[in-house]
């Protein structure tokens, strides 16, 4: 668990506004950044942009604007500088040099969440590993000055318990810790086999969706579910039966923008729930003002995963917390996004989605779940009668697909 017994680390966020992106979409950026590092247990006091074409190869953000962030973390007692975008070896080196207090980026800092949400020993070993992937390319004198056995967010892993200066030592662990995993990848492709053939699918979105809230309702289940980012990381499969009809649901880890490659490859097993799905439930927070980025950053996930073909049932969640700004009849300018009712919404492209089904829930108040129940019956049903023909007869008498 992460722990919160501690006095909560202040720390500042520092982002770039690069060419074609605006300071709405940059603020959105910092936003989820802000809340990745309160779920890491720190308290952000203050954001710093910058517009650059690229981000500096020195120090990330220019000359005058990395002053003007030292004069605020020695004024403000800053314990960790937090960049938007990874840093290299030597920005880490050069930065905190500057603002003489420690220095993360936006992969440490999900890795170090991920390090203190793994619970099951599998989890466990895919963070370690990807965080020693993470810090062979930084260790070059990184080690020593960040006194790595004093712990604290960033800190937490590989490093607590030993300073390893050697790469050589590092990149034996890592090999042990992918043979490790291989082992691991084998039991559990030997696990999928042996649940036969019987239709799966997987929960799939942007982290902190309300993924894990809706398999505890159709599985019936007792996962972690927290407004906290990647509250889950272990993929919990149950078996769902709707009527009489009886399928496997998995929940998987939630995607992020800029997920680090070393986690994904650290997390082939867990994201193999989602190869191996017949049916993708596709859950997105639709009171999130960037839903549909997330949206975009989740079926390119998918596409990486080969998994972007799978029948796909969109679940557009949290319509509870869904609020708009209406507009006077009289207002003549055009409709922005935050103008839009959830019933202007639903008539969109969301709710006439040719190649996918569509359905509006609230998770969190129980609304229009038997919805969801009777899309997810018709689609796992269309497969199951693929698969098992002769069975057809079983659901004459159920609704129509």
């Amino acid at each position: 668990m992460i722990e919160t017994n501690k006095p909560h680390e202040r720390v500042i966020l520092v982002g770039l506004i690069y060419p074609g992106q605006g300071e709405g979409e940059t603020k959105e950026y910092l936003d989820e950044l802000a809340f990745l590092a309160e779920t890491a247990g720190a308290y952000p006091v203050k954001r710093f942009i910058q517009k650059a074409d690229l981000p500096n190869p020195r120090t990330f953000v220019g000359s005058g604007k990395i002053e003007e962030i030292a004069g605020f973390v020695k004024d403000n007692n800053i314990d960790i500088a937090v960049f938007d975008d990874e840093l290299s070896a030597s920005q880490i080196r050069n930065i905190e040099k500057i603002l003489n207090c420690r220095v993360l980026d936006r992969t440490g800092l999900i890795l170090d969440i991920f390090a203190g949400r793994a619970r099951t020993s599998y989890a466990r070993t895919q963070v370690e590993l990807a965080q020693y992937q993470y810090l062979l390319p930084r260790l070059t004198g990184m080690w020593t000055h960040l006194e790595r056995q004093r712990g604290g967010i960033g800190l937490r892993g590989p490093g607590e318990t030993e300073i390893e200066t050697d790469r050589r030592i590092i990149r034996e662990r890592i090999r042990l810790l992918r043979d490790q995993l291989k082992k691991i990848d084998i039991q559990m492709a030997t696990q999928r086999k042996n649940r036969g053939k019987m239709v799966r699918a997987a929960l799939v979105g942007y982290t902190n969706v309300g993924k894990s809230t809706i398999m505890n309702l159709l599985g019936k289940t007792d996962i972690f579910a927290e407004n906290k980012l990647f509250a889950t990381l272990d993929t919990t499969v149950r078996k769902v039966v709707i009527r009489n009809l009886p399928f496997l649901l998995s929940d998987t880890v939630g995607f992020i923008r800029k997920l680090p490659h070393h986690l994904v490859e650290s997390f082939k097993s867990t994201l193999d729930e989602v190869r191996d799905s017949d049916l993708l439930l596709h859950v997105i927070d639709i009171s999130h003002p960037g839903f549909e980025e997330q949206i975009r950053v989740v079926n390119e996930t998918l596409i990486d995963l080969n998994s972007a073909d799978k029948p796909v049932v969109m679940v557009f969640n949290k319509t509870d917390a869904f609020t708009f700004s209406p507009r006077d009849k009289d207002d003549l300018t055009p409709y922005r996004k935050e103008n839009y009712s959830l019933d202007d919404l639903k008539k969109t492209w969301m709710a006439n989605d040719d190649k996918h089904r569509v359905v509006f829930i609230s998770a969190k108040k129980r609304e229009n779940i038997e919805d969801l129940r009777n899309v997810l019956y018709q689609e796992v049903r269309k497969i199951h009668i693929t698969r098992y023909p002769f069975n057809d007869f079983l659901f004459k008498d159920e609704l129509p697909g």
